[in-house]
């Protein structure tokens, strides 16, 4: 039995208390994605995160790093819900959601399912959380009337138009791009440039990060709750008293080297 009064530091693979409860999203065009809901134990949530996972044909999935690690640790840490979802024709270990990846256009539908959920569930305070890929459908997809805001982790900004960011910029809702220094496909500069275009929008370099944020989870999870809860202190706590268990994530291990996005195309 653990001690409640001994702290042990909270690693990539720890899982801190949650109600984890698996879950079918259902899309207007009639297909059933696999996904999860982790709420925090003894409360209600605060607020809600659904995530958007990297591409699915370089390896992105629900279980991608940072989606897996928010999952295992802001309903405890910070009393959010975190919803996570295959889009369609995307594998994880929970399963393959049903239907066929469509290179971002058919997943508007998927992103719907996900909003939808969350309103039937009387989820509060819904943000979208978009990885890479996910943060075109963010960016495309995510103005919808009960998402309060978005961040955006490494946005290549290769599907999303001017047109996708002037919306946001008249929609007025906060837009928050964290860029890896090192990002593959969008620096800080030409990310600052680009969503100029959006007057609220908060561009946060991240030095020494990459692509694929190994090694900076921590700091990306920081990021997240002050943006979505300002009054919640951060860092976040770095170990835990009480339950905490181990998930085995030798699994994932080559899948997370294979999240990248697309090549540009060329012109």
């Amino acid at each position: 039995m653990t001690d409640p009064a001994v702290r042990r530091p909270i690693r990539g693979s720890s899982v801190l208390p949650g109600r984890r409860t698996e879950l079918t999203l259902h899309t207007a065009d009639g297909l059933r994605l696999v996904g999860e809901i982790a709420l925090p134990v003894d409360r209600d949530p605060v607020a809600t995160v659904i995530c958007l996972h990297p591409l699915p044909t370089h390896g992105g999935m629900m279980d991608s790093h940072v989606l897996r690690k928010a999952s295992y640790r802001l309903p405890a840490l910070a009393g959010f819900a975190v919803l996570r979802f295959n889009t369609r024709g995307t594998r994880s270990i929970q399963g393959m959601s049903e239907g066929a990846f469509d290179n971002g256009e058919a997943e508007r539908l998927d992103l719907a399912a996900a909003v939808e959920h969350a309103e039937f569930a009387e989820l509060p305070g819904v943000w979208l959380l978009g990885w890479s890929f996910g943060t075109d459908l963010v960016l495309r997809y995510g103005l919808e009337p009960t998402v309060r805001g978005a961040i955006l982790l490494s946005p290549p900004l290769r599907a999303a138009s001017d047109a996708d960011l002037d919306a946001w910029d008249s929609s007025g809702k906060p837009l928050t791009a964290l860029v890896p220094e090192h990002d593959d496909y969008l620096r800080p500069e030409e990310a600052r440039s680009r969503f100029a275009r959006v007057g609220q929008a908060e561009v946060v370099a991240i030095p020494g990060a990459k692509h694929l944020w190994v090694g900076d989870t921590e700091r990306v999870l920081d990021e997240i709750v002050t943006r979505i809860t300002p009054q919640l202190a951060v860092p976040l706590p770095r170990d835990w008293a009480g339950q905490m268990t181990t998930a085995d994530s030798s699994m994932y291990a080559q899948l997370d080297k294979r999240i990248v996005a697309p090549a540009p195309e060329k012109t």
